[in-house]
């Protein structure tokens, strides 16, 4: 059995200056909870993987707005506009990465894998200071593997052995990003006793620490 703990108790594990994957694309499978404490407990210089940093007003935007994030590893800031002001500002370290590299990074730290070869990026930017390979002809990027101290991820519903599954497209970076973190905290909408094994998305043994919305 997996340990139930409130949201405050799960966010006062992070320290300032930690690294955190969020999951959820904009707000769809966004941890909303878990993110609020982040923002009550003001963490500070903060290294946040994410698909994106959302809306100034919701979830992840709002540890943006809030100035807590030092360096942001994402795909997409283009619905922040806060975002792109701390950049050019010089106050948010920005890593610009493409989505399914990015996801791809992800899953390979997951997977315990040296790294991913891909064609995304060559003759970019992207490839700058960054080791090639040249395979049957056609240029590779190497991109190393991602992982981090925490991850906040969504779950839908979550049985008491940590098991998770979803409703739609809620389970989006949540799934890989729960086997890259060295903490998984996971915020359910629904705790039940055990989940039918048809419906588990992500296995137990990478969760860590339940939050229950419903309970907070």
């Amino acid at each position: 059995m997996k340990s139930i703990v409130s949201a405050q108790k799960a966010i006062s594990m992070i320290k300032d200056g930690a690294s955190v994957m969020i999951g959820g694309f904009l707000e769809c499978g966004a941890p909303d909870m878990l993110i609020d404490e982040l923002v009550k407990q003001n963490k500070k210089n903060l290294t946040m993987i994410s698909n994106d940093t959302t809306y100034p007003d919701a979830d992840k935007g709002r540890l943006i707005v809030n100035k807590q994030i030092k360096k942001l590893i994402t795909s997409h800031i283009g619905t922040n506009p806060e975002t792109g002001k701390q950049m050019h500002a010089g106050e948010l370290d920005v890593e610009l990465v493409p989505m399914g590299t990015l996801i791809e990074k992800i899953r390979a730290k997951g997977t315990g894998l040296g790294g991913v070869l891909t064609p995304t990026g060559v003759g970019t930017v992207l490839e700058e200071n960054k080791e090639t390979m040249n395979i049957d002809g056609k240029k590779f990027i190497f991109e190393k593997p991602l992982g981090a101290d925490f991850a906040l991820i969504y779950g839908t519903k979550v049985d008491k052995y940590g098991n998770v599954s979803f409703y739609g497209t809620t389970r989006n970076l949540n799934t890989v990003m729960a086997t890259a973190a060295d903490t998984v905290i996971v915020q359910a909408d629904e705790l039940v006793e055990c989940l039918d094994p048809n419906e588990v998305v992500i296995p137990g043994l990478f969760v860590d620490y339940i939050v229950v919305k419903e309970n907070n």
